[in-house]
Order: C-alpha cells, then sequence, then structure tokens
C-alpha cells in the first residue's frame, strides 16, 4: 500500500445508477487518499452506497450496520457512511437508529463528501443543492476498464407514481449536456469499453438544455469508433418517442433489449398508481416498438397487490404478460414506502399479495424459460466479459442480454465473437465458438 494511503470499502445496493456513483465516490475519495479495499475489516471508511425502492432494502441495510457494529468497537477510528436513497428517505433517522454511523449523504451531494470527512465530526448532507455534482465528481478510474459500463445520462424523475419514492429520493428530471456525455463517452472506449449503457431513472425522458433527445445522444454516441454496443434503463412508456423507436430500427449498434416497466394490466390500477397510460396504450406501443425491431427482447416490472386491487386487476395483468410475451421481468409484491400517496392507502393482506405473486411469477418463469429455450441451435454475436467459474470458461452477453457461459482463451475478454448456443438454463445459456 502506498504510504498515507487509507482504506475505503463501499458496498452498493440496488440499481446500475448506484454502481456508477459509487464508482464515482471511490474516485473523488481517492484524490482524497483513499484507495479501495474488498475487505470491510481492512478499512478506514465504510459506506453503504443505498437502495429505497423496497422495504426490504431499506431494512438490509439497518441490518448490515448491525453487523457492522462490533468491527466499529474495536475500530473507533473507524467512519462509516451511509449514502443512496435510504440515506436521502431517512437521514435523521438513521443517525437516531444507528448512533453507530458517522456521516448520512444523500445521492445529490456526494461532491460534498471529501469535506465532510474532513471536518471531521459526525455530519448530515441530504440537500438537493444547485450546483451539479457530476461537475465535482472526477472520473472513476484511469485504469483499463472492463469491456462493459454504466453511463448516467439523467436523473431523478417527475412521474409521481403514487408508489414510488424516487421523486423525493433523487429529485425532479435533470438530464447532463450531451457533449460531456459524448466526451465522457469517447475516454471509456479509450480504456477498453465496448459496451456502453446508459443510465437514467427515466432515462427515455432524456432531453439536456440544447434540445438533445436520447435518441440523439445514442446516434452521437454510435460515432465514436471502437465501441460496438449501446443500451440504456430505465425507461417509462410514455417517454418513448418515434424517434427513439426509428434508433433502434435504424441504428445497429443500439441492442434489441428493452426494459420497459408497466406495473400493471388494469386500467383501474394505473390511474391509481399515476401512471398516466391505460394497458392498452402500452399493447399498442410494445406492436410499434416490434414493428421497428422485430427481435425485441422486452423486460418489465410488475407490481401485485397495489391498495384496492381486485382479482379481476390482477387476471388483467396476466393478460397483459400472455399478450406481450417477455423475455425476462423483474415482480413484486407491492410494500408502502414513506411519504409516497399510496403508503396511507389500506393494504391488502400479505397472504393475498404473496399468492398473487406466485402466480404471476410462475407465468414469467414459464415466459421466459420458452425464451431462453428458443436461442438453442442459434449462433449469437457474444460480449465476452470475464472468466467463468470453470476452469477455461468465459461468461458473456448476447444482443438479448443474456448471460452466455462457453469455453474460449482468455484474450478474448473484450472481444465480441460468434457463439452457437447449446443449452438453455433458468437464467443463461450454454454455447460454444462457432467455427
Amino acid at each position: 500500500m502506498t504510504e498515507g494511503k487509507k482504506k475505503l470499502f463501499v458496498k452498493t445496493y440496488g440499481c446500475q445508477m448506484n454502481v456508477y456513483d459509487s464508482e464515482r465516490m471511490v474516485a473523488a475519495l481517492g484524490a482524497n487518499g483513499y484507495e479501495p479495499t474488498e475487505v470491510a475489516e481492512e478499512a478506514d471508511l465504510i459506506l453503504l452506497n443505498t437502495c429505497h425502492i423496497r422495504e426490504k432494502a431499506a431494512e438490509k441495510v439497518y441490518s448490515d450496520l448491525g453487523r457492522l457494529r462490533p468491527l466499529k468497537a474495536a475500530k473507533p477510528e473507524l467512519r462509516v457512511g451511509v449514502t443512496g436513497c435510504v440515506a436521502q428517505a431517512e437521514g435523521a433517522e438513521i443517525l437516531r437508529r444507528a448512533p453507530m454511523v458517522d456521516l448520512v449523504v444523500g445521492p445529490q451531494a456526494y461532491h460534498r463528501l471529501p469535506a465532510m470527512l474532513e471536518r471531521g465530526a459526525r455530519a448530515i448532507d441530504t440537500d438537493f443543492p444547485p450546483e451539479d455534482k457530476f461537475d465535482h465528481l472526477p472520473e472513476g478510474s484511469r485504469a483499463r476498464r472492463a469491456p462493459a459500463a454504466f453511463l448516467t445520462a439523467q436523473e431523478g424523475c417527475d412521474k409521481f407514481c403514487t408508489f414510488c419514492v424516487v421523486p423525493y429520493t433523487r429529485g425532479a428530471e435533470v438530464s447532463r449536456p450531451a457533449a460531456r456525455l459524448l466526451a465522457e463517452a469517447r475516454d471509456l472506449v479509450a480504456r477498453g469499453v465496448v459496451e456502453l449503457t446508459l443510465l437514467g431513472q427515466n432515462v427515455n425522458a432524456y432531453r439536456d438544455a440544447e434540445g438533445a433527445t436520447l435518441a440523439g445522444l445514442v446516434r452521437e454516441i454510435a460515432g465514436i469508433e471502437g465501441l460496438e454496443r449501446i443500451r440504456y434503463t430505465t425507461s417509462h412508456p410514455n417517454d418513448m418517442g418515434d424517434d427513439l423507436i426509428a434508433a433502434h430500427a435504424e441504428e445497429p449498434k443500439l441492442m434489441p433489449f428493452l426494459h420497459l416497466p408497466v406495473q400493471s394490466g388494469s386500467d383501474r390500477i394505473l390511474k391509481a398508481m399515476n401512471r398516466r397510460h391505460t394497458a392498452a396504450d402500452y399493447l399498442a406501443l410494445i406492436d410499434r416498438i416490434r414493428a421497428a425491431r422485430p427481435d425485441m427482447a422486452l423486460s418489465g416490472d410488475f407490481i401485485v397487490g397495489f391498495p384496492g386491487e381486485t382479482e379481476a386487476d390482477f387476471q388483467a395483468t396476466l393478460d397483459l404478460i400472455e399478450a406481450v410475451g417477455y423475455a425476462q421481468a423483474f415482480s413484486f409484491a407491492y410494500s408502502p414506502r414513506p411519504g409516497t400517496p399510496a403508503a396511507g392507502r389500506d393494504d391488502l393482506p400479505a397472504e393475498v399479495k404473496s399468492e398473487r405473486l406466485l402466480r404471476l411469477q410462475a407465468l414469467l418463469t414459464r415466459q421466459q424459460a420458452v425464451y431462453q429455450a428458443a436461442m438453442v441451435g442459434r449462433t449469437l454475436p457474444v460480449l465476452l466479459e470475464k472468466a467463468g467459474r470453470d476452469p477455461g470458461q468465459l461468461v458473456g452477453k448476447s444482443p438479448y442480454l443474456h448471460a452466455v457461459h462457453l469455453k474460449a482463451d482468455p484474450t478474448l475478454v473484450g472481444r465480441v465473437v460468434a457463439a452457437r448456443v447449446t443449452a438453455a438454463g433458468t437464467n443463461s445459456l450454454s454455447g460454444e465458438l462457432a467455427s
């Protein structure tokens, strides 16, 4: 270890944007004498970068803090910080419930971390400062990157779905300047990145001060020599414009995978959720997307047991899933999030939510199995990203976001290879290099 360096341990929960934010915090603190470690016991500073979307995710943070308590007791100079959306939503409560915590920092104040540490006192910062954190946070490590990387294009959400905390923890929709994103993308590609995923809580609402849209940004980034793949997540159906759909038809670097949450198939529940679209709107949009890109793999999010949901409402969700046919999806039983409009409504019995969730997940699992099985025998371009668990095995991604395992020389990491799919598992594919 370089003399004078302190050790920093970061645990990241939740979404890809938190992964990106964690990288930027590591870089910011690196300039202040911290180097990363994967061993919490070695650390001089531990940061938990948290997610508040689900109740269990928030409680997990408190559980992890409990596990860190003996370490803090044995090492009083250790500093512990909670960052991210739980920090934003429950700032003072964290300090009350976990006196061992030294720092609580919301998602828009990460650039203030070094100054907070220098002051030394117990501190909380959950403001939405007028300055852009990205103007102050350094880029990630200058070392050669993994073949795939994230790039935050947009933050926050103006939709105010009644179940969602994002507008309160991440703030209003803000889009980063396209020119800055293009420069950062070029830098990532120069360091070995060949697949870039543009991130945002509502990324297809992207529009910078100059009027650039996500479709325009994708086309600009696609012009970077050496970049082979572009993805984006997460999107809202109401912001899926014609220009973005056309980009899927016309830009070969834009991968045929789309995560497009609908949450429910019941118009009554969609209205109660403040989604501002109907099931028919969503299905018509899917038809337009598939007309532009027939092989598009679709992913979604579903909430079951939302307050007031009847069996007929739930059946409407199953009907929508049957009509779409998802390659994969995420599903959850509704859990009230404090401060959201739906939190004050009468909750359904836990056993009703659990039973419906099991039925919905069984349908989604069947659809995923059918989709996976349809890949067997096909030859797909696979970006090889890292070593697998077995000797001589590499793991990569198909255009449709399948994990693909195959035997290959490690020198092929970072390359897109032709792979013939030989078997389909529950969550991945097996293959071999095509001759």
